[in-house]
């Protein structure tokens, strides 16, 4: 690894990711929000989280010069078959807020009991040397619980209020950050392209 660090934009504008992989990052990355380098959002037109991951850190990667990482992640539910998925950010519509989509997803689960309510967190990050990278790093990681009739805890965003942890017996957005980090589809993508990274020859 470069002695000064290793500079990556991440091809994203939500708070609450960029803080997720800022906090899960060593020391010797500096992660720069897409933001500073006034990046323009790029459509998300890919029909799976692999597609999607490159296209937003192929734009990113453009428009600051500098490698850049990606996630496209969202959230699977079996008796929804499969939905909100890909579309997970925008389920209530285009500029819809995390409630908006929370409450449109609680209202199409209404009357399902809570053995049918099993549901996936995945995560599927890019990373791209530069823009024109042909061979991107790609890691995923996957989450399950169940998803809960009503909200509770204050910590995380998108849909963590309502995303039941069986194993802590509590919703994503009760734990701990740092528990989180170790148990959530993003930690989990993260941490396997941290190992990638750390034996890349072009980034050495």
């Amino acid at each position: 690894m470069k002695d000064a660090g290793i500079a990556i934009v991440i091809a994203s504008s939500n708070q609450g990711k960029i803080k997720e992989f800022r906090s899960l990052f060593p020391n010797n990355f500096v992660l720069k929000a897409q933001s500073e380098f006034t990046t323009p959002q790029v459509e998300e037109t890919g029909k799976t989280f692999v597609e999607n991951a490159i296209l937003k850190a192929r734009n990113a990667s453009l428009f600051a010069n500098l490698p850049a990482i990606a996630d496209d992640s969202g959230l699977e539910v079996d008796a929804l078959n499969g939905r909100p998925g890909v579309n997970s950010a925008r389920y209530a519509g285009p500029a819809a807020s995390d409630q908006d989509n929370i409450t449109k997803l609680l209202a199409e689960l209404e009357g399902v009991p809570r053995p049918q309510r099993i549901a996936h967190f995945h995560c599927v990050i890019a990373f791209l040397r530069h823009a024109d990278d042909p061979t991107p790093l790609i890691c995923d990681g996957a989450w399950q619980g169940y998803i809960q009739t009503e909200p509770s805890g204050s910590y995380g965003f998108g849909y963590d209020p309502v995303f039941y942890v069986p194993t802590h017996k509590c919703t994503a957005a009760e734990l701990d950050t740092e528990v989180k980090n170790q148990l959530s589809h993003r930690g989990q993508a993260l941490a396997k392209l941290i190992q990638k990274l750390r034996s890349d020859p072009s980034l050495s």
